[in-house]
């Protein structure tokens, strides 16, 4: 009786199958993913042609919806915790930036108010945010 030896073949993994899955995936939650920025907080900004880009870092943002209510760094305030938040960084450092983005459709006054909080608190460096 003869023995006939079969080799076996040494097992592989095929990776190249594996990065093509991990690709679609990738870009799949790079599109779907949700950035929180003015769209997370329902303020669609006024459109300006002549404005230029904010290059400002460090800064506070103040955003403000349609119907006046206040978000201080994406976190909702009322007015009094606002003018308490403004007083201590007008305290620990008068020149910093303050960046307010209102709603197209929010009332005047509500942006008027939150300007002259900041100002009320030696925050003057004031700018409004565009798209």
């Amino acid at each position: 009786m003869s023995l006939i030896e079969r080799r076996r073949r040494q097992p592989q993994i095929n990776i190249v199958p594996l990065v093509d899955v991990l690709t679609v995936l990738l870009f799949f939650f790079l599109v779907t993913m949700q950035f929180r920025q003015l769209s997370a907080l329902n303020i669609t900004a006024p459109e300006i042609q002549t404005a230029g880009e904010s290059r400002i870092q460090e800064r506070i943002v103040i955003a403000i919806d349609a119907e006046g209510a206040l978000f201080l760094n994406e976190r909702s305030v009322s007015r009094e915790e606002l003018t308490e938040a403004m007083s201590i960084a007008g305290d620990v450092q008068a020149d910093t930036p303050v960046l307010v983005i209102a709603d197209e459709q929010t009332a005047l006054r509500h942006v008027t108010e939150v300007m002259d909080i900041c100002r009320s608190n030696r925050l003057n460096r004031i700018r409004l945010q565009s798209r």
